[in-house]
């Protein structure tokens, strides 16, 4: 089995403070690339070359990563990274994803009033970013940091919900979802041709916060229950 190909260059300048978090986004932002294989070993001294720190906040980062469901430890072979989700982990990672989040909308429509304002940002950065990546795809190519600079304004969206649900348990849980949200796109390559239809749906959304709490858990299950639809279609391809 091939190692994994790190392309995070050297960085001598990483700071004692905070080490262990700027390890894991690093080794995080390598995970979610296009350029890694599943199944590749995670080689806790060579990412320790390649970032220039000790093993230990590498070791750190890989136990975290461990929880995300991103990468699997075998024992005594070290870590590897995750294969793709199977149809059945998909199907778990939607129901999961529905009841948080259909529950987190609904809790951070009690702020409706100071979340609506970001919502409407974060869904025009949303709809700029779609006007790039359609520009793209026609030109060819979409590059690999346009796409996952759309990922990041995609779920910019749903990270604002939960933050506006103002409780740092269901901010917590959503990190666990979020990377899940990533691999999946990764496996079953979705998550862009359908970004037309994501903004509709996150305007939807927004625009059932006017309505109260119900209503905007429904469009946020309508719409999570609309990308289940797409990923299966992808999934089969």
């Amino acid at each position: 089995m091939v190692d994994a190909v790190f392309p995070l260059g050297a960085s001598s300048s990483l700071e004692r403070r905070g080490l262990r978090d700027r390890v894991y986004e690093l080794v995080l932002d390598m995970l979610l690339s296009s350029g890694i294989e599943p199944g590749a070993r995670l080689s806790i001294d060579a990412i320790a070359r390649d970032l220039d720190v000790s093993p230990t906040p590498v070791r750190e980062a890989l136990v975290q990563l461990e929880r995300t469901g991103l990468v699997t430890r075998v024992t005594h072979k070290g870590y590897r990274v995750a294969p793709p989700l199977a149809d059945d982990q998909l199907e778990s990672l939607f129901d999961a994803r529905i009841v948080l989040e259909s529950g987190a909308t609904a809790l951070a429509a009690a702020h409706a009033d100071e979340l609506v304002p970001a919502l409407e940002v974060a869904l025009e950065q949303h709809v700029e970013m779609t006007a790039r990546v359609r520009a793209a795809a026609s030109a060819g190519e979409i590059p690999v940091a346009l796409l996952r600079e759309y990922f990041a304004v995609d779920w910019n969206f749903h990270h604002l919900i939960f933050e506006g649900t103002r409780n740092p348990f269901l901010l917590d849980m959503s990190e666990g979802i979020s990377t899940r949200v990533h691999r999946m796109r990764q496996t079953v390559e979705t998550g862009v041709t359908d970004a037309d239809q994501a903004v509709v749906e996150h305007r939807a959304i927004l625009d059932a916060f006017s309505e109260g709490p119900d209503a905007a858990a429904a469009a946020m299950r309508s719409h999570i229950e609309l990308v289940r639809t797409r990923a299966r279609s992808d999934a089969e391809h």
